[in-house]
């Protein structure tokens, strides 16, 4: 006896396939993107500066002299780690809101 499997839609799934290959090299050009790019913020009422690239890693750091009080070291301290992780926080959520742009929102492992 013969099973005859109905055309389960092949043009769909190379709709899908040639979709999901256009999600791929859309995601890469972002990727590129977003390591290329420089996120700023400041802490201390702008006494503390600093950049991170996309891959978030420090780029700069900037400390206004009024922030350097020799007595208090350890607020300076302070600054410098909010505002470093600050930048660090923008860079992750604008790539998670730039891939989730082309994802759909697909939660998709190492992206």
């Amino acid at each position: 006896m013969k099973v005859r499997i109905p055309n389960s839609g092949g043009g769909n799934m190379n709709q899908m396939l040639k979709q999901a290959q256009k999600m791929q090299e859309d995601m890469a050009v972002l990727q590129e993107d977003l390591e290329a790019r420089e996120y700023s913020a400041t802490s201390g009422g702008g006494m503390v500066s600093v950049t991170v690239d996309g891959k978030h890693l420090l780029k700069s750091i900037k400390i206004n002299p009024d922030a350097v009080d020799t007595d208090d070291i350890e607020m300076l301290e302070d600054f410098i780690t909010i505002a470093v992780n600050e930048a660090v926080n923008n860079a992750i959520k604008t790539a998670e809101e730039e891939m989730g742009a082309i994802t759909g929102g697909l939660n998709i492992p190492g992206m």
